[in-house]
């Protein structure tokens, strides 16, 4: 189990530092500016990356990133009102960031695409493409405020899946305010265009407008669909990715993830490493964005760092022993 530690926020646990600082970066075209507002995120999520608007400063930051160490980068940006982000004018640059670097990784929001915008972000060198999938039409139209089908999003997903690009679409738990409604339509999409890999992440209440406000999703309810999505895909690899609920929440969802037979964890809750050495996994560390881990092929050039099972156990028996009664729990070394 590969848990990731993407530099695009702040993260540490008692068990895992952000051991990729300054490695992943997320970028936005269009800096917080997104024109579809949608319920679930309300353009919050593009506020802490970088921006770029121009070509010639997406030039620059990749430029500044790279002589600071950075991989690879997180691409994204805000939405027109179809659903699609107007990469357009940034082809060009993305084509000589991939010459002037040839090692530099670029995973890219994808948005909805049709075959021709797919050629020519596969073109442009771009590694890794990810895109929303959602599988309920009221979802589509109430929470997203589209007037595009759910059978736009499968086609976009069919047009990526056939160029030479790593294809890690995302299925949002939870998006109909809260509640599990297409996830499961979105799971028959996913597996009847067979990407690389598969990204689930767990829909945040906090972003949402206070006159459509947003439940936190029942942790058990998204276990099973971790534990529905693992029978789905067998021999895919599944990510839980950095978004979903803060708190207690946050600790369970991570705990069903881990449970269920997902690859992969990013900014995992404290204690799941011990969780996952405890359940007999092979345990490693990556800055890099969890898209870019496809299958046993890791393309931020980064293997991971192997975590010792012995130390994570004797480190989790000096914290229980400080902590009283709890030391009397036996442990049982994977």
């Amino acid at each position: 189990m590969r848990f990731h530690v993407p530099s695009f926020k702040a993260y540490a646990t008692s068990e895992l530092a952000n051991c990729g600082r300054s490695a992943w970066p997320a970028v936005s075209i269009t800096g917080g500016a997104c024109k579809l507002a949608c319920d679930h995120c309300q353009a919050k999520i593009l506020e802490p990356m970088i921006s770029a608007r121009t070509p010639q400063e997406l030039w620059r930051v990749v430029n500044e990133q790279a002589a600071r160490g950075a991989r690879g980068m997180l691409l994204s940006g805000g939405s027109n009102h179809r659903n699609e982000v107007e990469y357009g004018p940034f082809y060009a640059t993305l084509r000589r960031v991939k010459d002037a670097f040839p090692e530099f990784r670029i995973a890219l929001h994808t948005a909805l695409v049709d075959r021709n915008i797919a050629r020519r972000m596969e073109a442009s060198g771009v590694d890794v493409a990810m895109m929303d999938v959602i599988g309920a039409q009221d979802t589509v139209s109430q929470v997203y405020h589209l007037r595009r089908s759910v059978t736009d999003f499968e086609r976009s997903l069919e047009c990526l899946v056939a160029t030479s690009m790593k294809v890690v679409p995302h299925i949002v738990v939870g998006l109909h305010y809260g509640r599990l409604l297409g996830e499961w339509h979105a799971l028959e999409i996913v597996a009847r265009q067979r990407p690389d890999a598969l990204v689930l992440v767990v829909v945040m209440p906090m972003y949402a407008p206070q006159h459509r406000p947003f439940v936190t999703p029942d942790a058990a309810g998204v276990g099973q669909f971790f534990l529905d999505a693992r029978r789905t895909l067998p021999r895919l690899p599944l990510m839980l990715g950095c978004a979903r609920p803060a708190g207690i929440a946050r600790a369970q969802i991570d705990a069903y993830a881990v449970m269920a037979g997902l690859n992969g964890i990013a900014h995992p809750a404290d204690g799941m490493v011990e969780l996952a050495v405890r359940l007999g996994r092979t345990v490693s560390v990556s800055p890099a964005c969890c898209s870019i881990a496809v299958g046993e092929e890791v393309l931020a050039a980064d293997e991971g760092v192997r975590i010792d099972a012995s130390q994570v156990i004797e480190f989790e028996r000096g914290r229980r022993h400080a902590r009283g009664r709890l030391a009397q729990i036996p442990i049982v070394a994977a």
